[in-house]
């Protein structure tokens, strides 16, 4: 099984030949236009099962199945929570619970990036633990940038998560630590001496234990794309 996210950087339409030849199972994708506006070129792959959110139709995050996997918006879903999306992935090899995120929330006076990830964590805490849990997308935050007095930073929500048995999967895959990474997922403005690791997989702990590979894609095959180069976690499932 093999989940990929990745920051498309918009106009997906155009992109997802590319990323489709990674082969995923269930592909979240911060920065994607709307279903309505996703025309695929004839040879590209057509997903069997889509979710999109967003307020602008050019720009919001989508999650698609290539597979068995059939997707459902929970019922707890709190819409305040920019962007992160509790789903119901079933009718693969085991159900779970995926939470596609895509921290930006510019009206938020609290806090625009991380901290929504932080507030959704603790909105969501009952159902963490619940089965098979993954948190998948852009987080806009590495330990580098955490504030010192405030709750809501990065090695919070890291910690945090921890506690309740999810991991990093590229850190624990990886052997990295948090704010050391050695491989980036962002290049800021498309410059590769602005490199930053902000789009993570984490992942309950029976899902952890089949664990078989993390890869980052590289700056050279992506950079045409999108700012941002995808992470792709393969489990032995």
């Amino acid at each position: 099984m093999r989940i990929i996210t990745w920051n498309c950087n918009m106009a997906f339409r155009k992109k997802a030949a590319f990323i489709v030849k990674q082969k995923p199972d269930l592909l979240i994708v911060p920065e994607c236009e709307h279903p309505d506006k996703l025309i695929f070129g004839a040879n590209t792959p057509k997903p069997t099962d889509t979710l999109w959110f967003g307020t602008n139709q050019h720009n919001g995050i989508g999650i698609f199945s290539y597979g068995q996997f059939r997707l459902r918006l929970i019922e707890t879903h709190n819409p305040d929570l920019k962007m992160i999306i509790p789903i119901a992935v079933t009718g693969g090899q085991y159900d779970f619970t995926l939470y596609a995120i895509w921290a930006n929330n510019p009206a938020d006076p609290d806090g625009t990036y991380v901290e929504q990830v932080w507030k959704a964590i603790h909105y969501y805490d009952s159902h963490l633990t619940k089965g098979h849990t993954v948190l998948a997308g852009d987080f806009n935050s590495n330990t580098i940038w955490d504030r010192k007095y405030r709750a809501g930073n990065h090695s919070n929500v890291v910690k945090y998560l921890e506690e309740r048995g999810i991991v990093s999967s590229y850190h624990l895959h990886h052997k990295q630590v948090q704010g050391k990474e050695k491989h980036p997922t962002l290049y800021m403005y498309r410059h590769k001496d602005k490199p930053y690791h902000i789009d993570y997989c984490f992942v309950s702990a029976a899902m952890a234990a089949k664990l078989q590979s993390v890869k980052i894609g590289t700056y050279r095959t992506w950079i045409r794309h999108s700012d941002h180069v995808p992470v792709i976690v393969t489990f032995d499932v």
